[in-house]
């Protein structure tokens, strides 16, 4: 037999159950947004590293330049992580036969998970390109990637 205190009752525990239910799924929901936001992150690290390993390959710019056009890609990225190497070491853009550009491990990326603060280190990354033009004109024309 029910009172009729039983289902006032039963409708609060319902809306408690609710509430836990919402939280946790909001948690896990944010949870794996942040970790997209990471993954883009990682992403975005191997795109500036391709990038700017392009960039020093084709063009004659020095690693200043190389450096600001991989913080376009990533803002995050501190110029002191990223190594620009021409191999042989000593060389001019004649006798340059590659270029490996380096992300060094060390940046981190913060998330934003409710009650779970984290930070993740990016891994590191590395390309190597061999040698083209590694000139900024080629009679007298620009070469838009070097702009």
């Amino acid at each position: 037999m029910k009172t009729p205190n039983s289902s006032v009752r039963q409708r609060g525990a319902t809306a408690v159950e609710f509430a836990i239910v919402v939280a946790i799924f909001l948690v896990m929901l944010l949870g794996m947004m942040e970790m997209g936001r990471v993954l883009y992150y990682w992403n975005a690290a191997a795109e500036a590293t391709r990038l700017g390993a392009r960039v020093a390959a084709v063009c004659d710019v020095d690693d200043s330049a190389v450096k600001t056009r991989m913080q376009d890609i990533l803002g995050l990225l501190p110029a002191a992580s990223v190594s620009v190497v021409y191999e042989p070491g000593g060389c001019n853009l004649n006798t340059c036969t590659s270029v490996t550009v380096s992300v060094l491990p060390g940046t981190s990326v913060a998330t934003y998970i409710p009650f779970v603060p984290l930070a993740l280190t990016l891994p590191a990354f590395s390309t190597t390109l061999p040698r083209e033009s590694m000139r900024s004109t080629i009679d007298g024309i620009a070469n838009p990637m070097c702009d």
